[in-house]
């Protein structure tokens, strides 16, 4: 594992905590493998108790892996084989927390030098001051060097952490849900300048989250994690418009799932029979032997609804019901049934249907997924 283009190399980690009242033990990490390749935003994305955290903190050495192997810039700082763990403060990674660390009995200024004075890299004071005073400027908080650190808004803590991170020098940093402390708003905002600041800074960075939104906006990769397995590996359109399963198909955005069965391995189409008869998908993985059962994926945004109903025997286009509309401005969210299978579609906002009317649903099979379940 000494691949010096990558920043941050896992392979077969594996980590388990005991359970209370039971003598087995629950995995959290499961064989979870991957390359983070320097300069990157690499996020971890699930659920609560998917592993994504647990696998932070294997990589930052506040937890121990029971197996497998992290490398970071070519040099091995855990190995089971090897029976390497190095110490957290001897790994070149900085980590912003949830919470942010911030200590309230110190001023911004001190926050900031913490690690110029007792880190891995100290310096003179007089340098330290004038690098601390230029990272503060660069993240808006000049004016604020001189205030207690309680006297930060939420926002402003976050930046003040991620400045204190970044002139630790990490070769990488680790955020932790930096942003979920903080209101919608602010978190659109900070997730924007936290890309930029990474972008800038050119940090290779691993950021744990569970909201899809902020992993879809800040990307270079994303790790879809599910107890304790990566389900999928790729770039935010990847992931979004080609899922490799069910769970990330529901978990990432909004998805219409429809049941079916495939006759034969698919070619250049997947051609599904459903309840309402065959739906094609352009986008397929190589099933798995003997498979036969599948579910269509389909974004309603690639859902077409139209008035009135549609010629009986046309391709991906089938007979439907209105049962509700909701009017949100840049859109109308329809929800339809046809033949008691949903879908959910976003249609032009002045599009003119109600619920009970008969409308015709329009699939493109360039955007249909078939999953193999």
């Amino acid at each position: 594992m000494q691949n010096t283009e990558h920043a941050v190399a896992i392979s077969g980690l594996e980590k388990r905590f005991a359970r209370k009242q039971s003598a087995e033990a629950s995995l959290a990490v499961d064989n979870v493998g991957f390359t983070v390749p320097r300069g990157g935003f690499f996020t971890l994305l699930g659920p609560s108790g998917c592993g994504k955290t647990t696998t932070l903190r294997c990589l930052a050495g506040l937890e121990s892996a029971d197996r497998g192997e992290i490398s970071m810039n070519g040099k091995a700082v855990f190995s089971s084989a090897a029976r390497r763990d190095v110490a957290p403060e001897d790994r070149p990674i900085a980590m912003v927390p949830q919470s942010y660390g911030i200590w309230p009995h110190m001023k911004v200024f001190d926050n900031a030098a913490f690690p110029l004075r007792y880190g891995r890299k100290t310096c003179s004071r007089g340098e330290a001051r004038t690098r601390v005073l230029a990272m503060l400027e660069q993240v808006g908080l000049s004016e604020y060097a001189d205030r207690w650190s309680t006297q930060l808004s939420g926002g402003q803590q976050q930046r003040l952490a991620l400045a204190r991170a970044l002139l630790c020098e990490p070769e990488v940093l680790l955020l932790d849900e930096p942003l979920s402390n903080l209101d919608a708003k602010l978190r659109s905002q900070l997730r924007s300048e936290l890309r930029s600041f990474q972008q800038k800074f050119g940090v290779t960075t691993i950021y744990v989250t569970h909201d899809q939104g902020e992993a879809l906006a800040m990307s270079d990769t994303i790790v879809v994690m599910n107890r304790g397995r990566v389900e999928q590996i790729g770039s935010p359109a990847e992931i979004y418009d080609s899922p490799a399963s069910r769970f990330v198909a529901d978990f990432v955005g909004s998805a219409n799932l429809i049941p079916g069965v495939v006759d034969g391995p698919p070619r250049r189409v997947a051609e599904v029979k459903t309840a309402i008869g065959v739906i094609r998908c352009e986008r397929f993985a190589a099933p798995p032997a003997q498979a036969r059962d599948v579910h269509v994926c389909i974004r309603p945004e690639h859902v077409r609804i139209v008035p009135g109903t549609p010629d009986a025997g046309e391709p991906d286009r089938f007979p439907a019901r209105v049962v509700s509309t909701e009017y949100l401005g840049d859109r109308l969210e329809v929800v339809a049934t046809a033949d008691e299978v949903e879908f959910r579609a976003h249609a032009d906002a002045h599009l003119r249907i109600r619920p009970g009317d008969d409308v015709g649903v329009m699939l493109d099979p360039e955007w249909t997924v078939a999953l193999w379940s």
